[in-house]
């Protein structure tokens, strides 16, 4: 059987920013669903104007995905006027609890929360977003003491460098020189999962140093697709540098931090950035992610890939080729 790997996992739509999980022994990959639209790009992402969400389930890591449907679509929900962007699940107690960020009737990112009784949907949202979010990529992580942690956040488009201790202005811009760059921002859930259990609090990424990544390290610093996971007793937050487009690995003994800047994950790959997520499957770790290689470099028609991620042997992870790609035949 050839392999899966490095091959766009879906060729009869467009879709990108991966959230993939393990729930019931098998893969779920929650993506954002891109449209086929002509449009201009800009910084403002608004090429990205999606309107409803898939769900995708794969049995191993050597079988095609299927698509279980459409899960929730814009129109379900109330609070939001457009832009259903990259979203992310959880299960709690048999429950499945669904985030995914859009923009408010004023035009702010929020993040709000759908929920069902099954990893494939559907979900059905809760009326307004969950209070004290903002800007965008939710990714919900659930620590080993069953606790659940909240991180989320996109610079630019995302609104993010606009927000200092939580509070948006429109004069701020993201930093620039020696200034510490924007943090993305982690909140543990309330136990209902719908509410956020405390304010939200930066999530500090340093150097070998100990000091802060700046806002001129463009190589380095944080911008948007925050993904946390947990191995061993060493939390990992990976994270895109958007105009860089590099993936990027940082650890920490301490679900909040700081996070120690560790190295890439991944080189660019064909269009303008990536988003990705990480899970442990059969034994291995896998690397979700997208690119743009059906569309041939169209930044808005994205196309999900994965493949095996490796760690060396103190723990850190090993940089992949993100323009590595497979040619293969359409099956």
């Amino acid at each position: 059987m050839a392999s899966i790997q490095k091959r766009p996992l879906v060729t009869d739509t467009f879709t990108a920013d991966p959230s993939a999980h393990v729930f019931n022994g098998k893969i779920y990959i929650y993506p954002s669903h891109d449209r086929d639209i002509e449009t201009i790009d800009n910084d403002n992402g608004d090429q990205y104007d999606m309107r409803d969400y898939h769900v995708y389930e794969m049995d191993d890591e050597n079988t095609l995905p299927r698509d279980c449907g459409k899960v929730l679509d814009i129109e379900e929900i109330p609070w939001v006027s457009k832009q259903l962007w990259a979203p992310d699940c959880a299960e709690k107690d048999g429950k499945y609890y669904f985030y995914y960020p859009a923009r408010d009737k004023d035009n702010f990112f929020r993040i709000g929360v759908a929920i069902g009784d099954s990893p494939k949907g559907p979900f059905k949202p809760e009326p307004n977003y969950i209070p004290g979010t903002y800007s965008i990529d939710p990714c919900i992580f659930p620590d080993t003491d069953k606790e659940y942690y909240l991180t989320w956040g996109g610079i630019w488009g995302g609104q993010l460098d606009k927000y200092r201790n939580n509070k948006y202005d429109e004069n701020n811009n993201e930093p620039t020189g020696d200034t510490p760059a924007v943090c993305a921002k982690i909140a543990k859930m309330s136990p209902d999962m719908k509410t956020l259990a405390e304010e939200p609090r930066d999530i500090v990424i340093v150097d070998e140093n100990g000091k802060p990544l700046t806002g001129k390290d463009h190589d380095r610093r944080y911008f948007e697709g925050p993904w946390l996971f947990k191995k061993g007793d060493t939390y990992y937050f990976t994270y895109s540098t958007g105009d860089t487009h590099f993936l990027q690995w940082s650890t920490s003994k301490n679900v909040y931090g700081p996070y120690t800047y560790g190295g890439k994950i991944l080189t660019p790959v064909l269009g303008w950035t990536t988003h990705h997520s990480i899970l442990e499957f059969n034994g291995k770790w896998w690397l979700f992610y997208h690119d743009c290689e059906i569309s041939k470099g169209v930044n808005h028609k994205r196309n999900v890939k994965f493949r095996e991620l490796k760690f060396d042997d103190k723990g850190g992870i090993i940089c992949m080729d993100g323009m590595d790609i497979v040619f293969y035949f359409l099956i």
